[in-house]
């Protein structure tokens, strides 16, 4: 059984229903994760539909392309809130009852960004590099305790954050033209390359798997 939580409720039900068509079965709430409260609740009313929570993925995320000079206070707490409180208070309120079951996987999604850094969202770096720098800690924090989490780092990939943050027209073309001549693959990543990884570390074939960062990217950034 999935949870879906989403603040914007026909999203979550629409994924939701993509779930049921595939074979599967989902549940949808509306929430806003960067609200302590809302978190609370949504993970709540999840449990009283399908019981304990055994798998937490963190897939929220949110950018605007800006140079930080340009930039302004307003902006930096929208993008810390969404990549990096709302984070947090899932695992605050979520994985305190996996430790108690002494069983549970966390997945986040990060970004090659918070790895290697990235001109224009300086803000969302930070916060994907907390992000990562939070697993690791928790992960050996909870590693007698059943809990396992790890870090998935996708490169550039075409969603509509991606194109969002490059922008429509000539210039969102001109940015996702060199990022594909950057990429040893040649191409962005597509949504699918990232689910299958995001399986495994959830699946019982990932048990001694803790507190590391994979990248999905094409091999544009290589870590030894």
């Amino acid at each position: 059984m999935v949870g879906v939580v989403d603040v914007n409720g026909q999203s979550a039900d629409e994924t939701a229903k993509l779930i049921h068509q595939a074979g599967g079965q989902a549940h949808s709430y509306t929430g806003d994760i960067t609200v302590y409260a809302a978190v609370q609740e949504a993970a709540a009313a999840f449990e009283r539909d399908a019981g304990p929570i055994e798998i937490l993925v963190n897939n929220a995320g949110w950018d605007r392309f800006s140079n930080f000079l340009d930039s302004d206070p307003e902006l930096w707490d929208r993008i810390m809130a969404i990549n990096l409180r709302g984070p947090l208070n899932l695992h605050h309120i979520v994985v305190r009852g996996m430790a108690a079951r002494r069983r549970g996987k966390v997945i986040n999604i990060a970004s090659d960004a918070g790895r290697v850094g990235s001109s224009g969202e300086a803000v969302y770096a930070a916060c994907k590099g907390g992000l990562i720098a939070f697993t690791k800690s928790l992960a050996r924090e909870l590693a007698t305790q059943g809990v396992n989490l790890n870090a998935v780092c996708p490169g550039p990939t075409d969603t509509p954050l991606f194109r969002d943050f490059t922008g429509e027209g000539e210039t969102g073309r001109k940015v996702a033209a060199a990022l594909e001549r950057a990429i040893p693959m040649k191409r962005l990543g597509r949504p699918d390359d990232i689910p299958g990884l995001v399986a495994f570390l959830a699946s019982d074939d990932a048990d001694f798997i803790t507190g590391q960062v994979l990248s999905v990217s094409g091999g544009l950034t290589m870590h030894g």
